[in-house]
Protein backbone atom coordinates (compact mmCIF):
# COMPACT_ATOMS: atom_id res chain seq x y z
CA UNK A 1 0.00 0.00 0.00
CA UNK A 2 1.06 3.38 -0.64
CA UNK A 3 0.03 7.08 0.40
CA UNK A 4 -1.80 7.53 -2.61
CA UNK A 5 -3.80 4.41 -1.80
CA UNK A 6 -7.30 5.08 0.26
CA UNK A 7 -10.29 3.32 1.67
CA UNK A 8 -13.83 4.23 1.39
CA UNK A 9 -16.56 1.93 3.37
CA UNK A 10 -20.48 3.28 3.18
CA UNK A 11 -23.63 2.15 3.65
CA UNK A 12 -26.81 3.47 2.67
CA UNK A 13 -30.26 2.88 2.17
CA UNK A 14 -29.98 0.75 -1.18
CA UNK A 15 -31.55 1.86 -4.20
CA UNK A 16 -30.19 1.51 -7.91
CA UNK A 17 -27.17 2.70 -9.48
CA UNK A 18 -24.92 3.27 -6.10
CA UNK A 19 -22.07 0.64 -7.11
CA UNK A 20 -22.49 2.92 -11.10
CA UNK A 21 -22.58 6.09 -8.87
CA UNK A 22 -19.23 5.83 -6.54
CA UNK A 23 -17.16 3.82 -9.64
CA UNK A 24 -18.10 7.01 -11.56
CA UNK A 25 -16.92 9.77 -9.14
CA UNK A 26 -13.96 7.68 -8.60
CA UNK A 27 -12.99 7.63 -11.82
CA UNK A 28 -13.87 11.28 -12.86
CA UNK A 29 -11.47 12.39 -9.52
CA UNK A 30 -8.68 10.27 -11.12
CA UNK A 31 -8.71 7.30 -8.93
CA UNK A 32 -8.77 3.67 -9.97
CA UNK A 33 -10.74 1.06 -7.89
CA UNK A 34 -8.30 -2.12 -6.60
CA UNK A 35 -10.51 -3.95 -5.04
CA UNK A 36 -14.56 -3.58 -4.10
CA UNK A 37 -16.68 -5.81 -2.35
CA UNK A 38 -20.44 -5.02 -1.75
CA UNK A 39 -23.32 -6.50 0.33
CA UNK A 40 -27.23 -5.48 0.29
CA UNK A 41 -29.34 -6.74 3.14
CA UNK A 42 -32.61 -7.40 2.00
CA UNK A 43 -33.98 -7.70 5.42
CA UNK A 44 -33.16 -4.12 6.58
CA UNK A 45 -33.18 -2.60 3.04
CA UNK A 46 -29.02 -1.23 3.87
CA UNK A 47 -26.25 -1.17 1.13
CA UNK A 48 -22.85 -1.79 2.40
CA UNK A 49 -19.82 -1.30 0.06
CA UNK A 50 -15.61 -1.41 0.65
CA UNK A 51 -13.32 0.07 -1.55
CA UNK A 52 -9.71 0.03 -2.34
CA UNK A 53 -8.62 2.48 -4.73
CA UNK A 54 -5.74 4.27 -5.86
CA UNK A 55 -5.32 8.03 -6.53
CA UNK A 56 -3.23 7.98 -9.95
CA UNK A 57 -0.86 10.59 -10.97
CA UNK A 58 -3.35 13.26 -12.58
CA UNK A 59 -5.78 12.49 -9.55
CA UNK A 60 -7.27 15.58 -7.39
CA UNK A 61 -6.10 16.18 -4.20
CA UNK A 62 -7.67 13.63 -1.04
CA UNK A 63 -9.19 17.43 0.23
CA UNK A 64 -11.36 17.63 -3.38
CA UNK A 65 -12.09 13.70 -3.09
CA UNK A 66 -13.78 13.36 0.38
CA UNK A 67 -15.80 16.54 -0.92
CA UNK A 68 -16.90 14.39 -4.01
CA UNK A 69 -18.15 11.81 -1.62
CA UNK A 70 -19.52 14.19 0.62
CA UNK A 71 -21.90 15.65 -1.53
CA UNK A 72 -22.45 12.06 -2.99
CA UNK A 73 -23.43 10.81 0.58
CA UNK A 74 -25.66 13.57 1.29
CA UNK A 75 -27.97 12.43 -2.45
CA UNK A 76 -27.66 9.04 -1.07
CA UNK A 77 -28.36 9.27 2.75
CA UNK A 78 -24.97 7.66 3.20
CA UNK A 79 -22.07 7.16 5.93
CA UNK A 80 -19.05 6.86 5.11
CA UNK A 81 -15.42 6.51 6.38
CA UNK A 82 -12.32 7.58 4.13
CA UNK A 83 -8.49 7.65 4.82
CA UNK A 84 -5.24 6.63 3.77
CA UNK A 85 -4.75 2.70 3.58
CA UNK A 86 -0.65 3.56 5.26
CA UNK A 87 -2.52 5.29 8.13
CA UNK A 88 -2.19 3.20 10.83
CA UNK A 89 -5.14 3.11 13.68
CA UNK A 90 -4.37 3.76 17.10
CA UNK A 91 -5.26 1.32 19.37
CA UNK A 92 -5.11 0.59 23.44
CA UNK A 93 -5.27 -3.01 25.33
CA UNK A 94 -6.35 -3.42 28.20
CA UNK A 95 -5.72 -5.78 30.35
CA UNK A 96 -6.77 -7.97 33.95
CA UNK A 97 -4.37 -10.62 35.46
CA UNK A 98 -4.95 -13.41 32.26
CA UNK A 99 -2.07 -12.04 29.36
CA UNK A 100 -2.27 -14.91 26.76
CA UNK A 101 -4.26 -12.59 24.34
CA UNK A 102 -2.28 -9.41 25.65
CA UNK A 103 1.15 -11.44 24.53
CA UNK A 104 -0.41 -12.69 21.29
CA UNK A 105 -1.67 -9.26 19.80
CA UNK A 106 1.65 -7.35 21.00
CA UNK A 107 3.33 -10.33 19.06
CA UNK A 108 1.14 -10.15 15.74
CA UNK A 109 1.74 -6.09 16.22
CA UNK A 110 5.82 -6.76 16.37
CA UNK A 111 5.99 -8.91 13.21
CA UNK A 112 3.91 -6.24 11.24
CA UNK A 113 0.80 -8.92 10.82
CA UNK A 114 -1.36 -6.38 13.25
CA UNK A 115 -1.06 -2.46 11.35
CA UNK A 116 -1.44 -0.76 14.39
CA UNK A 117 0.33 1.40 16.78
CA UNK A 118 -0.43 0.78 20.55
CA UNK A 119 -0.69 3.68 22.57
CA UNK A 120 -0.82 2.39 25.98
CA UNK A 121 -1.52 -1.14 27.81
CA UNK A 122 -3.89 -0.57 31.00
CA UNK A 123 -3.92 -2.64 33.70
CA UNK A 124 -6.40 -3.08 37.36
CA UNK A 125 -3.46 -5.37 38.14
CA UNK A 126 0.35 -4.34 38.45
CA UNK A 127 2.81 -5.25 36.23
CA UNK A 128 4.13 -8.16 37.88
CA UNK A 129 0.96 -10.14 37.56
CA UNK A 130 1.35 -10.36 34.17
CA UNK A 131 3.69 -13.52 31.97
CA UNK A 132 4.39 -10.82 29.62
CA UNK A 133 7.47 -9.00 30.11
CA UNK A 134 7.62 -7.42 26.59
CA UNK A 135 6.59 -4.68 27.27
CA UNK A 136 9.52 -2.29 28.28
CA UNK A 137 9.24 0.84 25.50
CA UNK A 138 4.96 0.47 25.68
CA UNK A 139 3.58 2.98 28.45
CA UNK A 140 1.76 1.01 31.08
CA UNK A 141 -0.83 2.30 33.50
CA UNK A 142 -1.89 0.47 36.49
CA UNK A 143 -5.16 1.39 37.39
CA UNK A 144 -6.54 -0.86 40.33
CA UNK A 145 -10.68 -0.94 40.54
CA UNK A 146 -12.76 -0.88 43.21
CA UNK A 147 -16.89 -1.05 43.34
CA UNK A 148 -16.49 2.63 44.76
CA UNK A 149 -13.57 4.04 42.40
CA UNK A 150 -15.19 2.13 39.48
CA UNK A 151 -16.46 5.48 38.24
CA UNK A 152 -12.66 7.49 38.92
CA UNK A 153 -11.56 5.21 37.36
CA UNK A 154 -12.74 4.67 34.04
CA UNK A 155 -12.85 8.38 33.60
CA UNK A 156 -8.76 8.13 34.06
CA UNK A 157 -9.02 5.63 31.10
CA UNK A 158 -11.43 8.12 28.99
CA UNK A 159 -8.71 10.81 29.48
CA UNK A 160 -6.10 8.18 28.00
CA UNK A 161 -8.14 7.48 25.17
CA UNK A 162 -8.16 11.46 25.06
CA UNK A 163 -5.01 12.03 25.42
CA UNK A 164 -3.12 9.90 23.23
CA UNK A 165 -6.02 9.91 20.21
CA UNK A 166 -6.59 6.43 20.54
CA UNK A 167 -8.90 4.93 17.77
CA UNK A 168 -9.58 1.53 19.38
CA UNK A 169 -9.78 0.22 22.53
CA UNK A 170 -9.02 -3.73 22.47
CA UNK A 171 -10.54 -5.76 26.23
CA UNK A 172 -7.48 -8.53 25.95
CA UNK A 173 -8.92 -10.16 29.05
CA UNK A 174 -9.88 -7.26 30.96
CA UNK A 175 -12.11 -8.77 33.14
CA UNK A 176 -13.94 -5.88 34.46
CA UNK A 177 -17.78 -5.01 33.30
CA UNK A 178 -17.70 -1.17 31.86
CA UNK A 179 -20.51 0.97 33.14
CA UNK A 180 -23.73 1.63 30.11
CA UNK A 181 -21.90 5.44 30.08
CA UNK A 182 -18.15 4.33 29.54
CA UNK A 183 -19.81 1.66 27.34
CA UNK A 184 -21.58 4.47 25.20
CA UNK A 185 -18.57 6.80 24.82
CA UNK A 186 -16.32 3.84 23.01
CA UNK A 187 -19.29 2.88 21.05
CA UNK A 188 -18.07 1.40 17.81
CA UNK A 189 -14.43 1.31 18.69
CA UNK A 190 -13.85 -1.03 21.57
CA UNK A 191 -13.71 -4.74 21.19
CA UNK A 192 -14.02 -7.52 23.39
CA UNK A 193 -13.73 -11.32 23.41
CA UNK A 194 -14.96 -14.06 25.84
CA UNK A 195 -15.88 -17.70 25.63
CA UNK A 196 -18.87 -18.67 23.95
CA UNK A 197 -20.80 -20.74 26.53
CA UNK A 198 -22.67 -17.18 27.48
CA UNK A 199 -25.80 -16.72 28.60
CA UNK A 200 -24.81 -20.49 29.94
CA UNK A 201 -21.99 -20.94 32.48
CA UNK A 202 -22.05 -17.51 34.25
CA UNK A 203 -19.18 -16.70 36.83
CA UNK A 204 -16.10 -18.20 37.84
CA UNK A 205 -14.51 -21.36 35.91
CA UNK A 206 -16.84 -21.53 32.64
CA UNK A 207 -14.41 -24.11 31.20
CA UNK A 208 -14.96 -26.23 34.66
CA UNK A 209 -18.83 -25.89 34.86
CA UNK A 210 -18.91 -26.94 30.59
CA UNK A 211 -16.87 -29.85 31.94
CA UNK A 212 -19.17 -30.59 34.30
CA UNK A 213 -22.28 -30.54 31.73
CA UNK A 214 -20.35 -32.72 29.28
CA UNK A 215 -20.23 -29.95 26.49
CA UNK A 216 -19.14 -31.30 23.10
CA UNK A 217 -17.87 -27.67 21.57
CA UNK A 218 -16.21 -24.71 22.94
CA UNK A 219 -15.59 -21.45 21.03
CA UNK A 220 -14.75 -17.58 21.65
CA UNK A 221 -16.64 -15.21 20.58
CA UNK A 222 -15.49 -11.16 19.61
CA UNK A 223 -17.83 -8.52 19.78
CA UNK A 224 -18.41 -4.66 19.85
CA UNK A 225 -19.23 -3.45 23.58
CA UNK A 226 -22.23 -2.21 24.35
CA UNK A 227 -24.41 -1.27 27.49
CA UNK A 228 -25.78 -4.63 26.88
CA UNK A 229 -23.51 -7.13 28.69
CA UNK A 230 -21.61 -9.28 25.86
CA UNK A 231 -24.22 -9.26 23.58
CA UNK A 232 -22.83 -6.23 21.42
CA UNK A 233 -22.85 -6.70 17.07
CA UNK A 234 -20.63 -9.55 16.74
CA UNK A 235 -17.45 -9.67 14.73
CA UNK A 236 -15.76 -13.16 14.77
CA UNK A 237 -16.47 -16.22 16.42
CA UNK A 238 -14.55 -19.88 16.59
CA UNK A 239 -15.18 -23.33 17.92
CA UNK A 240 -13.38 -26.50 18.43
CA UNK A 241 -14.85 -30.02 19.17
CA UNK A 242 -13.58 -31.55 22.54
CA UNK A 243 -14.24 -34.85 23.74
CA UNK A 244 -14.94 -37.36 27.48
CA UNK A 245 -11.18 -37.57 27.37
CA UNK A 246 -10.47 -34.06 28.37
CA UNK A 247 -10.09 -32.41 31.33
CA UNK A 248 -11.00 -29.21 32.59
CA UNK A 249 -7.49 -28.47 32.39
CA UNK A 250 -7.53 -29.13 28.65
CA UNK A 251 -11.00 -26.97 28.22
CA UNK A 252 -9.00 -23.77 29.62
CA UNK A 253 -5.69 -24.72 27.20
CA UNK A 254 -7.87 -25.32 24.44
CA UNK A 255 -10.26 -22.07 25.11
CA UNK A 256 -7.24 -19.62 25.43
CA UNK A 257 -5.97 -21.18 22.04
CA UNK A 258 -9.44 -19.98 20.33
CA UNK A 259 -10.03 -16.65 22.43
CA UNK A 260 -6.45 -15.56 21.21
CA UNK A 261 -7.05 -16.77 17.40
CA UNK A 262 -10.74 -15.09 17.50
CA UNK A 263 -9.64 -11.57 18.83
CA UNK A 264 -6.33 -11.46 16.68
CA UNK A 265 -8.81 -11.74 13.47
CA UNK A 266 -11.19 -8.99 15.06
CA UNK A 267 -8.75 -6.65 15.63
CA UNK A 268 -7.70 -7.03 12.27
CA UNK A 269 -10.97 -6.79 10.09
CA UNK A 270 -11.35 -3.27 12.49
CA UNK A 271 -8.08 -2.21 11.88
CA UNK A 272 -8.63 -2.73 8.14
CA UNK A 273 -11.74 -1.33 7.49
CA UNK A 274 -13.62 -4.43 6.89
CA UNK A 275 -16.34 -4.14 9.72
CA UNK A 276 -19.40 -1.79 9.18
CA UNK A 277 -22.05 -2.14 11.68
CA UNK A 278 -25.74 -3.19 10.61
CA UNK A 279 -28.07 -2.42 13.39
CA UNK A 280 -27.42 -5.25 16.14
CA UNK A 281 -25.18 -7.05 13.71
CA UNK A 282 -22.38 -6.75 11.49
CA UNK A 283 -21.32 -6.63 7.91
CA UNK A 284 -17.69 -8.13 7.41
CA UNK A 285 -15.52 -7.57 3.89
CA UNK A 286 -13.21 -10.48 4.39
CA UNK A 287 -9.92 -10.29 2.43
Amino acid sequence: MSERSMILVLSCPDRPGIVSAVSSLLFETGCNIRDAQQFEDTETGRFFMRVVFDRLEQAKSETEIAAAIRELAEKLSMTFTLRQSVATKRVMLLVSKLDHCLTDLLYRWRIGELPMEVTAIVSNHGREHLACTDLAELPFYHLPVTRQTKMEQEARIWELVQETNTDVVVLARYMQILSDGFAAKLSGRCINIHHSFLPGFKGAKPYHQAHERGVKLIGATAHYVTSDLDEGPIIEQDVERISHRDTPDDLVRKGRDIERRVLARAVRHHLEDRVVLNGRKTVIFTG
